[in-house]
């Protein structure tokens, strides 16, 4: 017995396919027999009569085609019962695959457009996604979440689709605004503006808009942040740096829909800011496991690409109260003098040379509220509309659509122990057009957080559906871990669009424009392959606080000054082909074992390496020596793994990719030059340059980081940041 064929058909309907292979498919050659999964086809070298004779006897060559169901999709396999290929096989199993992909294509289906004046989100929903109704049905809050979650995918689907017109948001108040419009022809062509950059459509259209707002005879305040996730934390910051920040939260402040896991060596960067106590930190978490599993399906790959389990006991181990911290953020961030309105929506922003408007409504009244302010920091990630606008149709290439749970309880024992935590863990093949990967980690008393997600293609035709996962979610978790859904006792949802950036340079995205900057998901502030927003911005919260505490000290808020404060990281920026290779082309249909064949090969060669080196990676800390040694050992143990990569990246990626590497070369090379004397040299210069050079200043200090904390090795100490928080001595200008 042979296998001889592998296929996945990205519908759930399996008995649909069994149906047309039993009385719809006609195969080119042999006898075909109905079998309770399939069908079988008989073949002979004698005549079709003997043949038929042959049927019920052992020596007959013979196909065995059957189907099944798994991950809410239908896997097929054919095996051959004979040593030698059967009378024409090999057109037969095309004949098969390409009737099989006409009658079965790819499918990418999207939400109704529903009305939510005239029924509940229940009932518009009801009939696409039943189990994802009437599980969100048993949540405490589930029909107001659910609704979050149907606006979060329109509001990601408007920005996928239409890349080339986003939505307008972001203006200019200025003399000659439209004048300098009309002179450049209009919205197709080019024209400088204030700022040193071209007036094109992206970032700011060019034809006048009437100001809504009166401005303010000076700003009210130094910052103000959008978005109170991850917004909340580096506000804090700031606040206690002795500047006046406001904060806008859409949803009540608080309120989250994920829960986040991150190690205490990182979460150390917010303990040496002073944001928080160690005994603040022990309070918000909710469960510290002694180790990380990380393991994908490997029932239908080559030898090669099987892996053991790997272990990262020091990864993401510590699973936080995400509302809790964000509280305690929002208290400290008020005694700091910060305010907070929340459930006030954004609208729009106007920029002149001296400050930002912004006009927000706040959502309970509808009332209109502008404000002004020295600087406007992006935080509202995945959805933001300055994040697409300021980049236009390149705003992100890569997303990870993301649902699950936080479950109280209802697992019968020995499901899981909640000592250890499933870091990364695949039980199937892909799925309509998706390798999906669970998470698991523990969470108060016996609580667990369960999260479904899948790198994915951005692509206009299939942006990637948070309902279509959460209907997924449902139907396959007693698949991924043994449970009766009736008996589990559901906590909230947990569910977000995680973008990533295929960086091929520091300066390849725009982060910023005259007085506004992004921050967190907006600007695609994670690693491609881990995507952990809340673990990159906490580890680059350091560096980017002392960056942006330098720009306003010295009112260096132009987009020339503002662009150099990002935590670009070549080591990290190197690592989107590999990300690039788990995504399953929109359109295409790839073997079912291609991506977990790939991340078997990799992880494999990371549980083979001193614990360390695993944990580098994951933290975004691997070097260049380290990266080189495990791809070389990857193509080795591997060498389809070079094909693999070609057939799903292509050329123009891979030249992308080239730029990359070439770029962490460089860095690399650079940094084992001057990163061990440069930063003590800019300590020693600091009291003498800075008053008298700070745009200069600013720059250095952005080299300074590029050479350090860019090649993963980041700076032991902050020079100038550590002081002020500690002693809050710094007065905003």
């Amino acid at each position: 017995m042979k296998e001889v064929l592998y296929l996945e058909i990205p519908t759930p309907d399996v008995d649909a396919v069994r149906t047309w292979l039993q009385e719809e498919f006609q195969p080119q050659t042999g006898v075909k027999t109905v079998a309770k999964s399939g069908i079988r086809l008989i073949f002979s070298t004698t005549s079709p009569a003997e043949t038929q004779m042959l049927e019920s006897q052992a020596e007959a060559a013979a196909l065995a085609i059957f189907v099944w169901s798994l991950q809410r999709t239908t896997y097929l396999k054919v095996f051959r019962w004979a040593e030698q290929p059967v009378p024409h096989e090999k057109s037969l199993l095309k004949h098969l695959t390409l009737a099989l992909r006409d009658r079965f294509p790819n499918h990418y289906p999207q939400p109704p457009t529903i009305d939510l004046s005239r029924q509940s989100i229940f009932d518009a929903l009801t009939e696409p996604y039943p189990q994802t109704v009437k599980y969100f049905q048993k949540m405490p809050n589930g029909e107001y979440d659910l609704t979050r979650v149907y606006w979060w995918e329109q509001r990601w689907r408007e920005g996928v689709q239409n890349p080339k017109e986003p939505r307008q948001v972001v203006f200019e108040r200025g003399e000659g605004r439209g004048e300098r419009g009309e002179e450049a022809g209009g919205r197709g062509q080019k024209a400088e503006g204030r700022s040193g950059l071209p007036f094109t459509p992206y970032p700011l259209p060019l034809t006048p808009y009437p100001s809504l707002l009166t401005p303010h005879s000076s700003p009210s305040y130094d910052l103000i942040y959008l978005g109170g996730a991850l917004g909340v934390i580096h506000a804090a910051v700031m606040a206690k740096l002795g500047y006046r920040v406001l904060l806008l939260e859409r949803l009540q402040f608080g309120k989250m829909n994920r829960e986040w896991n991150i190690s205490r060596s990182e979460f150390q960067s917010l303990i040496n800011l002073g944001l928080f106590t160690p005994s603040e930190f022990e309070s918000v978490i909710a469960r510290e496991y002694i180790d990380g599993f990380h393991k994908f399906f490997d029932a239908n790959n080559p030898p090669q690409a099987k892996a053991p389990v790997l272990h990262t006991p020091t990864v993401l181990n510590v699973g936080l109260d995400a509302e809790k911290l964000l509280r305690v953020c929002g208290e400290k961030l008020r005694s700091y003098g910060g305010e907070i309105w929340d459930e006030t929506e954004f609208s729009r922003v106007e920029v002149d040379s001296a400050q930002v408007t912004v006009e927000a409504k706040h959502l309970p009244t509808g009332v209109l509220r502008s404000v002004s302010g020295r600087l406007l920091v992006d935080a509202m990630g995945t959805a933001s509309p300055i994040a697409w606008q300021l980049n236009g149709g390149r705003a992100f290439d890569s997303v990870c659509p993301t649902v699950g749970a936080v479950i109280e309880s209802g697992f019968e024992p020995g499901v899981w122990d909640a000592r250890y935590g499933d870091v990364l863990n695949s039980h199937g093949d892909i799925s309509r057009g998706r390798q999906l990967i669970w998470e698991l980690f523990p969470a108060d008393g016996e609580a667990l957080t369960f999260y479904l997600f899948h790198y994915h293609q951005v692509h206009p035709e299939n942006p990637g559906s948070l309902l279509e996962m959460y209907e997924d979610f449902f139907t396959i978790l007693p698949e991924y871990r043994r449970c009766d859904l009736e008996k589990l006792v559901w906590k909230k949802p947990t569910f977000g669009y995680i973008p990533g950036h295929f960086t091929t340079g520091r300066s390849d995205r725009q982060v910023a424009f005259d007085r506004l900057i992004a921050l967190g998901d907006a600007a695609s502030l994670q690693s491609p392959l881990i995507f952990t927003g809340f673990g990159s911005l906490v580890r680059n919260l350091p560096r980017l606080t002392h960056l942006l505490d330098t720009a306003l000290k010295h009112d260096l808020l132009s987009a020339k000054h503002l662009n150099q404060i990002r935590a670009y990281q070549s080591n990290v920026a190197v690592t989107w082909l590999f990300s690039k290779g788990m995504m399953v082309p929109t359109g295409r249909n790839l073997p079912p074992e291609r991506v977990n064949a790939m991340l078997n090969t990799f992880f494999g060669i990371l549980a083979d390496q001193p614990p360390a080196i695993a944990e580098a990676f994951i933290k975004d800390r691997v070097d260049w020596l380290t990266f080189n040694r495990m791809a070389l050992t990857a193509a080795w143990k591997n060498p389809k793994l070079l094909v693999w990569i070609w057939e799903m990246a292509g050329a123009i990626d891979l030249g992308r990719w080239l730029g990359s590497y070439l770029d962490f070369t460089i860095s690399a090379f650079v940094s084992s030059l001057v990163s061990g004397w440069f930063p003590a040299l800019l300590r020693q210069v600091q009291p003498w340059l800075e008053p008298r050079f700070p745009g200069f200043w600013l720059w250095l200090l952005a080299q300074s980081y590029a050479v350090t904390d860019g090649v993963g090795r980041p700076q032991s100490a902050q020079p100038g940041v550590s002081e002020a928080v500690e002693e809050q001595t710094h007065a905003p200008i």
